[in-house]
């Protein structure tokens, strides 16, 4: 694969990144206002940490937003979006290090393969 070919894919990686992830999230959207578009709004004028939804470790891990994608809730549908969204400049990182690697670019793929498992490091 050329040079030019691979910033060109980290480019396209960058643009279907973020219109999937505002796709996804935006048929989360259809989803909720479905199904809840004719309530009366919540008043969000106070907040209780202690009034956390029924269920809401459903879309808190990956295994439950699979779920909530897989049984059409939209919570699940949103929460997608924004995984995809959060992987997107991920995915670019580590195209970002093929290429330095590719060229032979020793400090750069040192120091992008360092952020990357800072990256990874923190997301477990």
């Amino acid at each position: 694969m050329e040079q030019k070919d691979l910033q060109s894919l980290i480019a396209l990686t960058l643009r279907v990144g973020v219109t999937l992830a505002c796709a996804v999230a935006f048929i989360g959207g259809v989803i909720y206002l479905s199904q809840h578009g004719g309530e009366p709004m919540r008043d969000y004028s106070h907040f209780s940490y202690d009034a956390l939804p029924a269920g809401f470790e459903s879309y808190t891990t990956l295994s439950g937003i699979i779920a909530g994608v897989c049984s059409f809730t939209a919570t699940g549908w949103i929460q997608l979006g924004v995984l995809i969204l959060l992987l997107t400049p991920i995915m670019r990182v580590a195209l970002s290090l093929v290429d330095f690697l590719r060229q032979h670019d020793w400090l750069y793929a040192t120091i992008t393969a360092a952020v990357l498992s800072i990256i990874i490091l923190n997301s477990l």
